[in-house]
């Protein structure tokens, strides 16, 4: 089939590159330039429409991150400011713990004489604060001579004491359930009807083992709206109730007010919702033996309040986003855990925002005035791209004529190369200097030469290399087989199979049989550090000193020590060998063996097959000169079946990287025990293979099986 490329014009490369040079330029312009004349005409309104959604969403973003700031910020103030309400708190539930240690302390000794004086409401003190005023409640039987009443006495310098170290209180002070009252400092206040045992500091005080909080309520003695926290004392005459007064005024001027700097306000609220402080929070026309209306969050209709107000009475710390009325406010809270008490922070968010409010404004004037002049820009710019529309297209028009001679002269010299070097002529070389690609191009093509000229005289060489490199690996497993038993010995009594095969055209494992006197024979596996042709000659220099050794002495132990000091003496490897040598007894029915650092042999035994590893383990023969391994001896029994073998069994792996392992080689021996041990041999060999699968082998595999038959 003809290509289509044939029904072109018949052009020669300079030609072409010429025409699809200016074609590709000129559409290239013509397009860029109409594009461009279209975008500059928009660009004005894309650019007010650009700068307002970009102001639109700064403003967003950052009226976002301050709310969130203002989040975090509240919800920290508002965390502090419950932090330094309950040190307020603490100290004064401290004070009063101390004091009522000091209450109790005064039960156990005779009335002290305090330092400061205490008088009645009907005389008044030179100085009132040097001065307690003590008060006995109607229908009281205790008389100032009471003993009761004496003792009493001794809490005076105390409650000083306590209203001297807390500047907050307003007035320190304890009653009795027989109606004593003492209050410091004295004070005139209208007492008329007035009982202690009757206030709600006193009854919920002897109910409460801590410290009680009251609500608020209007002084009795005139000074206006007060909370009193206040804490029980058993004595032998009943109960003493000893209570501190701060001032809900104190409150919001010392820790709630100037919270937010005036722009928002503080609440304190207690575990029932009422409200314990407020701005503009004050006694009014209330006073003191009326009930003082109450504030309470879950009476309001806002079901947002309620909400907030259920989170604050349970303990919890958060933040809220509350409309009141035409305005909306940040509402930050957290707890008082000593109290159970909760404080809130109030801040409109107007507030917050104001400032990004201004910002907007500025972001759309600024707009504006960016559009008229980007018109004024776009008309100039239209022009200056006509200019330089017709100016481009001239210079491509003269660059394209020039630039198609350059590439072609180059191309023209490597059509010559190429024909030369596809002639077989591997001498031709391509002189182009013309400093780009195309002379780089031409040194590779020489280089290629050079290369290809190489390389065939190095495949060559190579090819009589690797001829005679597995003609030499052919020669040493020869030899190398020759080192291995020709035959396995026949022992009445006793069935045997042995079998190596290497990982390599040569391994570094033996196994060998040597006829000790006594008609005993001595069975050996060993195995080589290292692979390939140094650990099969190593292996063979081994071999015939183990073979010469095991010869001479019938004691293992002798034997491998002898062994190691003529392999050690040597002296010219680093290469080790593990070593289990064992000798059998066919009369006697015994094994005598010592392990150099070999795997121990495994022996099944019984019917319920059981299977134990041999014990004892020593050095690897040709690390040190001097090796002892004690000679170990074991019964042989009928039925028995011995595995020596080497570690290419056990760490055996397949495609996934795990090892075959003691156990399936153990499940594997005592699976096959009953059959013959060529049978035995051919399912171990079957057994690894098919774990293994794909993977190569990674070391030489060598075993002997002994069966005492």
């Amino acid at each position: 089939m003809t290509p289509a490329l044939s029904r072109l014009p018949k052009l020669n490369v300079r030609a072409k590159i010429l025409v699809m040079f200016l074609a590709l330029s000129v559409i290239s312009l013509i397009i860029t330039g109409y594009v461009a004349l279209f975008t500059i005409s928009n660009m004005a309104d894309s650019a007010e429409s650009s700068s307002l959604m970009q102001g639109k969403q700064a403003v967003e973003k950052a009226t976002n991150a301050l709310q969130e700031s203002e989040e975090q910020h509240l919800v920290q103030v508002a965390s502090d400011q419950a932090l330094v309400t309950e040190v307020l708190f603490e100290d004064t539930d401290t004070e009063l713990r101390l004091l009522a240690v000091q209450a109790e302390t005064l039960q156990n000794n005779p009335p002290i004489q305090p330092i400061i004086h205490s008088y009645n409401q009907n005389t008044r003190p030179a100085d009132p604060y040097q001065a307690t005023l003590y008060y006995l409640s109607p229908g009281s039987s205790v008389t100032t001579d009471s003993e009761e009443f004496r003792k009493s006495a001794g809490m005076d310098d105390l409650l000083k004491g306590m209203y001297d170290a807390d500047s907050n209180l307003t007035a320190v002070y304890f009653g009795t359930d027989s109606g004593i009252l003492r209050t410091y400092p004295w004070d005139n206040p209208d007492l008329e009807n007035f009982d202690p045992r009757n206030r709600e500091w006193f009854t919920e005080a002897k109910n409460t083992s801590g410290v009680f909080w009251s609500k608020p309520y209007v002084d009795s003695f005139g000074h206006g709206l007060i909370v009193t926290s206040s804490k029980a004392v058993a004595t032998p005459y009943g109960a003493w109730v000893i209570a501190s007064d701060v001032k809900v005024d104190v409150i919001n001027a010392d820790f709630l007010n100037n919270t937010l700097q005036g722009k928002g306000y503080a609440i304190l609220m207690d575990k029932r919702g009422n409200i314990i402080s407020r701005p503009n929070f004050t006694a009014e026309n209330h006073t003191w033996d009326k009930p003082f209306p109450q504030d309470n969050v879950f009476s309001s209709p806002d079901p947002a309040l309620v909400a907030i107000g259920r989170n604050m009475t349970a303990g919890k710390t958060g933040f809220e986003r509350v409309r009141f009325g035409d305005a909306e406010s940040f509402v930050a809270y957290a707890p008082i855990h000593s109290q159970n008490w909760s404080v809130a922070l109030a801040l409109p968010v107007k507030e917050v925002t104001a400032p990004i409010d201004q910002i907007s404004i500025q972001l759309t004037d600024s707009s504006s005035e960016a559009k008229e002049r980007l018109k004024g820009q776009s008309q100039q710019i239209m022009i200056l791209f006509s200019l330089l529309f017709c100016i481009l297209l001239a210079i491509v028009i003269v660059l394209a004529v020039n630039l198609s001679k350059i590439i072609t002269r180059p191309v023209d010299a490597l059509k010559s190369a190429a024909l030369a070097l596809g002639h077989g002529d591997l001498e031709y070389r391509v002189s182009l200097h013309t400093g780009d690609e195309f002379e780089e191009l031409a040194n590779s093509f020489n280089h290629m030469a050079t290369d290809l000229r190489q390389n065939i005289t190095d495949l060559q060489r190579t090819t009589a290399e690797k001829e005679r490199y597995t003609k030499e690996m052919e020669i040493a497993k020869e030899i190398q087989d020759t080192f291995l038993p020709d035959t396995i010995p026949v022992i009445p009594g006793y069935e045997i199979a042995a079998t190596t095969i290497p990982a390599m055209e040569i391994g570094g494992d033996l196994f060998d049989f040597i006829q000790v006197s006594g008609n005993r024979w001595g069975f050996v596996i060993a195995d080589v550090s290292g692979k390939g042709v140094s650990a099969a000659l190593y292996m063979a220099v081994s071999r015939t000193m183990l073979h010469a050794s095991g010869g001479e002495h019938a004691d293992p132990s002798v034997a491998i020590r002898q062994a190691n000091q003529r392999i050690y003496g040597d002296g010219r490897s680093t290469m080790f060998i593990t070593v289990f040598y064992a000798v059998l007894d066919p009369t006697q029915m015994t094994l005598s063996y010592v392990n150099a650092g070999h795997n121990p042999p495994l022996l099944v035994r019984g019917d319920p097959s059981a299977f134990r590893m041999f014990e004892g383990k020593g050095i690897a023969l040709g690390v040190i000169d001097e090796v002892e391994i004690p000679t170990r001896t074991i019964p042989v029994e009928h039925g028995d079946l011995i595995l020596l073998y080497t570690d290419g069994i056990t760490e055996a792996f397949n495609e996934a990287g795990d090892y075959y392992g003691e156990e399936r080689m153990i499940a594997a021996v005592t699976k096959n025990r009953s059959r013959p041990v060529e049978e035995i041999k051919r399912a171990i060999i079957d057994d690894i293979r098919q774990f293994a699968g794909t993977a190569p082998q990674s070391d030489d595999i060598t075993f002997i099986l002994i069966r005492v038959l």
